[in-house]
């Protein structure tokens, strides 16, 4: 499930009362913990994280993080532990054991096969299909994989100890793994591994029979098997190298660090968004804020100072950081930087009432060159070029009903018309049949090639002339729409069909809150990523951006508030997208008269 890269879609901290039920949750799912090891698990004065999360097929996953680590993740209600979890307390699952090479398999995506399974004196753990049950390795009880048993202990037992045992959820050095501090694997001396039984051939049985499946795997453990000695002590070589690997890749990015490259790239978002809040902060406070001002509201500062000196492209969010809360920010900046004091002036409300102008962090901070939006907000692709919008032609194509019609002008199906095209064409065809009524030259009679073309079956008898307008505007609708987009400096590209709008609603999340969402940016040319932080600096708020459910590669702005008369006004104004392909202006918040 986590072999590939997950989508982060929120990160909050847990309440007190959804701590008590995850307490309850996990002594129900787990019974084997005692209640010491639930307290340890989940402590009473230890910040816990929410993370929410898409997994790279579109599972939607809750993990539990304590002490930047992932405890648990939840999957379509059902709690299972993550390996940082068992390594503390690895008795909580019952467990399968395996050899050295299948871990490397189980890695890539394979699950367990039964021929790779050492079975213990002991027999196998009792089991049901689909009960949450781990992964350990010989000689060590630390385990390395998390999933659900294929099929239950009887069974396996019956059918000779061949076919899928586990069903893999999650496996150390995975995403999910990754996510966490990336700690080696523990040694935990496993009495049991003394004399094992093997069923099967070993992993060359479960080597077979996914040969399909896991070609690259099974060479990885093919190597492995060649360097490993035939002695159960040696055969756990391969995880070693794997833990030196680990070692040189860390010790190597430390020396990277020292040297040339950039240590910002070996930064966690968490610790990127502190960094990003550090500098907004200095650069407000050294290019914004007035000794006059002072004392300054703490909202006031974020909303007026801060925002407007976040570069270009990215966004600030104090959830998304490690503060959590801009109090809990600000105290961090006078009790460990000496920066600022910060006061309750107002209970509950603080403010900033004091600035070491002489500070020698403050002194030495330079101010980014561009900090301010304004010229940010028109562009449409990431601040390279000014944002000019396409010029939008509405065409038609000749469909095969109204074929006959174009005959006479040669023109096929599918050939594609501008609407005056259609008007001649259309004009020429009565002109050159006299079908313009003698009596009253505004009307056409309806000849057998325009019955055919324009009138339903049920009209055939009812209708015998038609009004100029009716005409062409028959003939419009039985023709495909399509469209044709140019923008400066490309070639057009037709389409076919209608042009969808940029589409701009209102939506409700939890209890009486509202966010704006705006989506099909990207048929415009608009770049969605300079859109919403155009309008984060302009409102104030928060704004993230989602996928598009059905859309392979169109995302949506979503922003706090009812926030429509704002978007308008920077699609209107400095984009100038004409407001024919604009919809959903007509539900912006009417501010009425206060009683």
């Amino acid at each position: 499930m986590f072999t590939k890269a997950f989508r982060v879609k929120s990160n909050t901290v847990m309440k007190a009362s959804d701590r008590r039920k995850l307490k309850a949750d996990i002594a129900a799912a787990f019974p084997s913990l005692s209640s010491d090891e639930l307290t340890e698990l989940i402590p009473n004065k230890e910040e816990l994280n929410v993370v929410k999360i898409y997994a790279h097929k579109g599972d939607s996953v809750t993990l539990y993080f304590l002490q930047k680590n992932p405890l648990f993740f939840e999957l379509e209600k059902q709690l299972y532990p993550t390996v940082y979890m068992l390594w503390r307390f690895p008795a909580a699952l019952p467990t399968f054991r395996t050899w050295p090479p299948v871990l490397h398999k189980m890695i890539g995506g394979a699950d367990l096969m039964l021929p790779g399974v050492v079975v213990p004196s002991s027999g196998l753990p009792d089991l049901k299909k689909g009960d949450c049950c781990a992964v350990t390795i010989v000689n060590n009880r630390a385990p390395v994989a998390v999933g659900t048993a294929a099929v239950s202990s009887a069974e396996m037992l019956s059918v000779g100890m061949k076919g899928r045992g586990v069903c893999v959820l999650h496996t150390y050095m995975d995403h999910l793994w990754a996510f966490g501090e990336k700690s080696s694997l523990p040694t935990i001396p496993d009495p049991e591994s003394e004399q094992p039984v093997v069923h099967g051939e070993e992993c060359a049985a479960d080597e077979r029979e996914e040969e399909e499946e896991e070609e690259e795997g099974e060479q990885i453990a093919e190597q492995e098997q060649q360097q490993s000695e035939p002695d159960v002590d040696q055969s756990c070589s391969g995880v070693a190298k794997l833990h030196l690997a680990e070692q040189e890749e860390e010790e190597g990015g430390k020396a990277n660090e020292e040297g040339e490259e950039n240590p910002d790239d070996h930064k966690s978002p968490q610790e990127d968004m502190d960094s990003l809040f550090l500098q907004c902060f200095l650069c407000a406070l050294k290019s914004k804020v007035k000794k006059s001002e002072l004392p300054l509201l703490t909202s006031t500062f974020l909303r007026n100072h801060m925002f407007s000196c976040c570069p270009s492209g990215k966004q600030l969010d104090i959830k998304k950081s490690s503060y959590k809360k801009l109090s809990k920010f600000l105290q961090v900046m006078q009790q460990q930087h000496s920066l600022v004091r910060v006061k309750e002036l107002t209970k509950g409300v603080e403010s900033i009432i004091e600035v070491d102008w002489k500070n020698p962090e403050l002194r030495s901070f330079c101010v980014p060159k561009e900090t301010d939006l304004e010229a940010f907000s028109l562009l449409g692709g990431g601040g390279e070029t000014l944002y000019h919008p396409p010029e939008i032609t509405i065409l038609y194509s000749v469909s095969t009903r109204l074929e006959p019609l174009f005959q006479d002008a040669n023109k096929r199906k599918g050939m594609i018309l501008q609407p005056a095209e259609v008007r001649s064409i259309v004009t020429d065809y009565v002109k050159m049949n006299d079908l313009v009524d003698e009596n009253n030259k505004n009307y056409v009679i309806i000849n057998p090639t325009l019955c055919d073309c324009l009138l339903e079956k049920s009209e055939y008898q009812d209708i015998i002339s038609f009004k100029w307008d009716d005409l062409f505007s028959r003939t419009l609708e039985r023709m495909q729409q399509c469209y044709q987009i140019v923008f400066p400096g490309q070639k057009p590209v037709i389409k076919k069909g209608h042009i969808e709008p940029i589409d701009i609603t209102v939506a409700s999340r939890g209890s009486n809150k509202k966010v704006t969402l705006i989506k099909n940016l990207e048929v415009y040319g608009l770049n969605p990523s300079a859109v919403a932080t155009a309008l984060q600096h302009q409102v104030q708020a928060s704004s993230v951006l989602q996928p598009v459910p059905g859309a392979k590669n169109n995302v949506l702005v979503q922003i706090q508030g009812n926030q429509i008369q704002q978007v308008g006004r920077l699609l209107l104004d400095h984009y100038q997208i004409p407001r024919k392909y604009i919809q959903g202006l007509d539900k912006a918040a009417k501010g009425g008269k206060k009683k």
